[in-house]
């Protein structure tokens, strides 16, 4: 049986659900109540002006016989394993690095954090100068003429690079975090018994940075499949290499916005959640064998 509370244990509980009231209201108003709308827009169609009529599963099945949609179903998940893995191993070693005892420490943090402030409009169109296949710089230093972004055998990667570099500083400094809690006593006490730097990295680093990692990583995986905008700005509708590009969030665009089918739309979103959904659970089960939250 639940204790019967004081007035002051009531008051103290009243003024806990006060102060976190805002943010579940906007949980709810800005996610869990759209997410709703969605759901049920995925077995609609879209007559415009907001108003929908219920038509099943036809949404679905239209979906799941599209040549088109399974095309960037396959993009969104070579997009993740382009990006993922390189990301985060390269977050990790720059955490490491800027972890270490080296002079201007502060700089450097800030250097690799910067991608991150920089608008993205502004940051794609950096890299689409770069990129350019006429008279982009790094054509110039390779001295080739690689169609980067609208060759459909280079046009992923390209996006994949942007993305990995535009991540790279917001990762590190959360696993930077990581790094910082762990005890000097253990490296001194692993040096001590005459392991190396390689070791070290393996018996102290890998296994006490895990839960950091591990949540970089999810967090990693969501961002990924749910890429949309730096495809938008880096190819438009006219590069023949959109079809081999687009993501599930650019069809969803695409189709919503552009040919005006939302509940196409809506389901594309569904089968997106899903999608990280099942990434997520996958992970959860999987961290139980290399996450170490004591040691």
């Amino acid at each position: 049986m639940n204790k019967k509370l004081s007035p002051a244990a009531r008051r103290e509980e009243n003024w806990g659900w006060l102060m976190v009231a805002p943010t579940i209201i906007g949980l709810l108003v800005l996610n869990v109540w759209p997410f709703i709308q969605t759901l049920y827009a995925s077995f609609c169609e879209h007559l415009g002006f907001g108003h929908y009529r219920f038509i099943g599963l036809k949404n679905y099945i239209d979906m799941f016989g599209d040549i088109e949609f399974w095309k960037a179903t396959w993009n969104t998940v070579y997009f993740c394993i382009l990006t993922v893995p390189v990301g985060v191993a390269l977050a990790l070693l720059v955490a490491m690095l800027l972890n270490a005892k080296v002079k201007f420490k502060g700089g450097f943090r800030t250097i690799f954090f910067l991608p991150l402030v920089c608008a993205p409009a502004a940051v794609a169109m950096v890299w689409r100068w770069i990129f350019n296949g006429e008279y982009g710089i790094l054509n110039q230093i390779l001295n080739a003429k690689i169609q980067w972004i609208t060759d459909p055998k280079t046009a992923v990667l390209a996006v994949a690079i942007v993305s990995v570099w535009s991540s790279i500083g917001y990762d590190a400094v959360l696993l930077l975090a990581g790094l910082q809690n762990i005890p000097k006593t253990l490296y001194e006490a692993n040096s001590i018994d005459g392991a190396g730097k390689v070791r070290q990295f393996f018996t102290i680093t890998l296994p006490m940075v895990s839960p950091t990692l591990f949540s970089v990583l999810i967090m990693r995986l969501m961002a990924s499949m749910k890429i949309y905008d730096l495809i938008y700005m880096m190819a438009d509708e006219t590069n023949p290499a959109l079809t081999d590009m687009q993501s599930l969030m650019y069809l969803f665009y695409r189709s919503s916005f552009v040919a005006g089918e939302r509940g196409y739309g809506s389901a594309i979103v569904i089968w997106t959640v899903c999608l990280i959904l099942l990434v997520t659970l996958v992970q959860f089960q999987g961290q139980k064998k290399w996450v170490t939250y004591d040691i």
